[in-house]
């Protein structure tokens, strides 16, 4: 695992402190990697939903009524 040295200003440094005394986290390393992770999750979602929405305009107009794209959706994800 990679040693890094990181400073933050006193508020946060407050927050990460008060986080592992409610002992939500053992450690400060801890609650950072755990931000990092949640951060790098929310950046793939934004990454595939960008590219879902590119699909969709890139397929043109539709010419389904909003209940049949709904019914296909549903299809699709029962299938997932």
């Amino acid at each position: 695992m990679a040693r890094q040295t990181i400073t933050v200003n006193e508020p946060n440094d407050r927050w990460m402190k008060q986080k592992v005394q409610e002992n939500e986290y053992a450690s400060k390393s801890e609650l950072i990697n755990d931000l990092i992770r949640h951060q790098r999750e929310q950046e793939e979602e934004r990454i595939w939903l960008r590219n879902e929405l590119i699909k969709g305009e890139e397929s043109g107009i539709s010419h389904k009524s909003m209940a049949e794209i709904l019914e296909e959706a549903k299809r699709r994800a029962r299938k997932a």
